[in-house]
């Protein structure tokens, strides 16, 4: 049997089901995330296999301590039994426990043989498997709990290493059984030739985790924690450590290698020998964000991530001097190497005949006694009492800036020695006794605050502006975590005054401050004022819908400024001035983005552009472009003259600050034209057929003079409307493109059950019919007005500038 395609394995470790609640939120991850066919291998739930280390460990010292722990483990399992199952499936499972742990204390009574201690400790994985496989059969997802030493195999040893020759065949019957079932699998348990039950070492069911996937031919493992990935330090330790979206596999192994909690080298050695994509990700938020592990090996330009260990100890090795240093490490490579114990770091002394090997405290007695029988030729010491901090990275070491920033960091510090890892993609400094929770942020600080400061300018602060000032505050701390970047907004200019302060303005007072600080300025002016920023990058955002702005935008880009727009007169302009923007932009490497001009919030843009660079041919588009008068339409049955609905939509912040760009179509034109553009089209403003519903008599008054007239708009929608209703129609505002270029916005008559006809209020509507999409078309719905998701959007947008930078 092959495993089926695009099956995947999902591993939840003893946070990801601590308790009750924890087991339920991992139900509700494994339906939103989790095939039929998919394979899950847990952790024993909480403390379990600590409490059953404590059990063993007390049998010999105080039975009635062993005793209460026993208890106490019982307690817990059943509490979480009753709390999860009823009835009869909760009975039987009981049973099966109380049979267990029965069978734990006759155990007890007599010395455990080291295979029996093997399988004491496993028990809390097979009690979280059989648990979890009962949980979701009962919540409608069909599974099965598989013990892993049914087909594991492997022999004791200081590391374990899976036998996948023997393992796979035996893998292959297992999975052959459950077809359709979610088959749940114990982690860090394997079986060796004599029956006994062998454990996979420290975290061994993330080992167990990756090798199962390879075995099984999985696209994909997702290890499930209490942390959202590999961050840049310990979140618990630095409070600005940001998160790896991306993580380099060989920088990911020397992260393990370095005995970081969040990743174990073990496990990644399946994911190196096979396909296997592998992403870690928060049980507790599974929508925090994720770190995926990159097979590739491209060049790096320094340190990612800052890290650091303690309870480490040294094994110092003397060498007489009658004996070559040189071949004396030679021959510990290769002990070293066979029993994959290689340490952290290593030091050569050669003029005082010592070599110094870096271990956790887990290991090193293993790896003393390894030496101690190997008869290598030296005295062998042992010390502890040491910590260990690094700076891990393709390219760390031959970069002269973060070396610098780690070197001068363990200034003063009672630094044993600093080695530089032979892949060179670490920094290592073994120290004496050192804190270092207050030295990894110091470290981590120095190497990484130089990063990118960008600058942020507002243009326009009117409802727009100043909801995404509301928004960009209370996301400034989060959107800096996230890119570890810093962004100050350095400006805000209005139509005829600017407040520029390249020192940073606070967004909650920039609107109150304002009318006391802004100068006036010279058209342009303001863009040559920040030509002069000290910042990496700065970003202007332009919420206007200003044409002098817009004819500006090559200026920006000269100026060195990225742009990123909700004003759509630049994209929908003539295709000679649209070009020499795009042209502007490019010439200069800066980067403009414009999602908010159409759809406000919806992923519009993106999605056309993406099917068009995507080998997709656009056929047609067409729908409801304009939340203001998407909202207008709705409401509009003849109950309410249409020129009090305007005037409600302006004063809710719906329109344009001048409603009649709603009115007039050119709005939905323009975002027309933008749509064309963005599928491959070179569509022209003057080629789409627009209907205005301004009266030429209306066109040209004041927004005041306009209100008080605008009973005239009554008179030529009532008719229609009237019309329409006699046929069972609605009216609404359409715009449509087909890919011969012919264009047309305007009112429409539809049936009363078409898709454009039963939108919520504000929503858009957006149908994208290509030749991947031409049966069925790609249909992007949701509110396309409205100061909040327009706000969003640029938020958005600045993410992904971010990104790009």
């Amino acid at each position: 049997m092959t495993a089926m395609s695009g099956r995947q394995l999902h591993k939840f470790g003893g946070s990801s089901l601590a308790d009750p609640a924890c087991y339920l939120r991992v139900v509700a991850i494994l339906r939103e995330y989790s095939g039929a066919n998919d394979l899950v291998v847990v952790s024993a739930a909480g403390k379990t296999t600590n409490q059953l280390i404590e059990w063993v460990s007390q049998l010999e010292k105080d039975g009635r301590q062993a005793h209460e722990t026993l208890q106490a483990i019982r307690a817990f399992q059943q509490q979480l039994i009753e709390s999860l199952l009823d009835g009869e499936t909760a009975d039987a499972l009981l049973t099966q426990l109380h049979f267990e742990l029965g069978e734990l204390a006759r155990w007890g009574e007599s010395p455990l043989s080291e295979a029996q201690v093997a399988s004491v400790l496993g028990h809390g994985e097979v009690w979280s498997a059989r648990l979890l496989a009962t949980l979701l059969t009962q919540q409608q997802l069909p599974a099965t709990s598989v013990d892993s030493r049914l087909f594991l195999r492997a022999e004791r040893a200081a590391q374990p290493e899976v036998d996948r020759g023997q393992s796979w065949p035996l893998l292959q019957e297992q999975l052959a059984q459950h077809n359709q079932y979610r088959v749940v699998i114990t982690g860090f348990m394997a079986r060796n030739q004599a029956g006994d039950t062998v454990l996979l070492g420290r975290n061994g069911s993330d080992y167990s985790a990756t090798v199962i996937g390879a075995l099984a031919d999985v696209t994909r493992v997702t290890i499930w924690s209490d942390v959202a990935g590999v961050y840049s330090a310990d979140p618990r330790k630095v409070e600005d450590a940001c998160l790896l979206p991306l993580l380099r596999l060989d920088e990911a192994s020397e992260l393990a290698r370095l005995a970081a909690p969040v990743l174990h080298s073990r496990t990644l050695q399946p994911v190196a020998q096979s396909a296997i994509d592998l992403t870690l990700r928060c049980s507790h938020e599974p929508e925090s964000g994720s770190t995926r592990v990159e097979r590739v090996l491209a060049s790096g330009r320094g340190a990612k991530i800052i890290t650091s260990l303690d309870d480490v100890c040294l094994i110092a090795l003397t060498i007489p001097r009658s004996h070559d240093i040189a071949l004396v490490e030679a021959e510990l490579e290769r002990i070293l190497s066979r029993a994959q114990l290689q340490p952290l770091a290593q030091s050569v002394e050669a003029d005082k005949g010592r070599i110094q090997l870096a271990y956790t405290g887990e290991v090193v007695n293993s790896v003393l006694a390894l030496l101690q029988d190997s008869g290598v030729a030296a005295e062998l010491r042992l010390r502890d009492g040491f910590s260990l901090v690094a700076a891990v990275g393709a390219g760390v070491v031959s970069n002269a800036i973060h070396c610098y920033g780690f070197y001068q960091q363990l200034k003063g510090q009672p630094v044993e020695f600093m080695a530089e890892s032979r892949s060179g993609l670490s920094l290592v400094a073994v120290l004496r006794k050192a804190d270092t929770d207050r030295l990894l942020p110091r470290i981590h600080q120095s190497l990484f605050q130089a990063q990118k400061r960008i600058g942020l300018v507002l243009c326009g602060k009117g409802n727009i502006g100043s909801r995404w000032l509301s928004l960009y505050d209370s996301q400034r701390v989060a959107l800096e975590k996230r890119h570890g970047m810093s962004f100050t907004l350095i400006g805000v200019v209005d139509s005829s005054r600017l407040w520029i302060d390249l020192a940073g303005i606070e967004p909650q007072k920039a609107l109150d401050h304002f009318d006391d600080v802004a100068q006036a300025y010279q058209p342009g002016a303001w863009i040559d004022t920040l030509a002069a920023h000290d910042y990496d990058d700065v970003i202007v955002l332009d919420v206007t819908a200003s044409a002098e702005l817009s004819a500006r935008y090559p200026q920006i880009a000269e100026a060195g400024l990225h742009l990123i727009s909700a004003n759509k007169v630049a994209g929908s302009a003539s295709g000679e001035q649209y070009h020499a923007v795009i042209d502007a932009f490019a010439k200069n490497s800066r980067l403009w983005l414009y999602n908010a001009t159409v759809g406000a919030g919806l992923p519009v843009n993106h999605t056309v552009r993406d099917l068009s660079e995507s080998g997709d041919v656009i056929i047609a588009l067409s729908g409801i472009f304009s939340g203001t008068l998407s909202w207008l339409f709705q409401q509009y049955d003849g109950s309410i003259p249409f020129s009090q609905l305007v005037e409600l939509a302006w004063q809710q912040g719906l329109t344009e600050p001048d409603p009649r760009h709603d009115l007039d179509g050119s709005d939905v034109m323009r975002k027309l034209v933008i749509l064309a553009r963005e599928s491959g089209l070179d569509l022209e403003p003057e080629q789409v057929k627009v209907e205005s519903l301004v009266p030429i008599s209306l066109a040209e008054l004041s927004i005041d003079a306009f209100f008080e007239q605008a009973t005239e708009l009554d008179e030529l929608l009532l008719e229609r409307l009237v019309k329409a209703k006699k046929e069972d129609k609605v009216l609404r505002y359409v715009a449509r493109l087909d890919r011969h270029g012919k264009a047309a916005v305007g009112v429409e008559a539809l049936p009363v059950e078409h898709a454009l006809a039963n939108l919520l209020p504000c929503d858009n509507i957006f149908a994208i019919e290509s030749r991947w999409y031409r049966e069925n078309p790609l249909v992007i719905r949701g509110p396309g007005a409205g100061r909040d998701v327009t706000a969003g959007a640029l938020l958005s947008d600045i993410n992904r500038l971010a990104g790009m930078l």
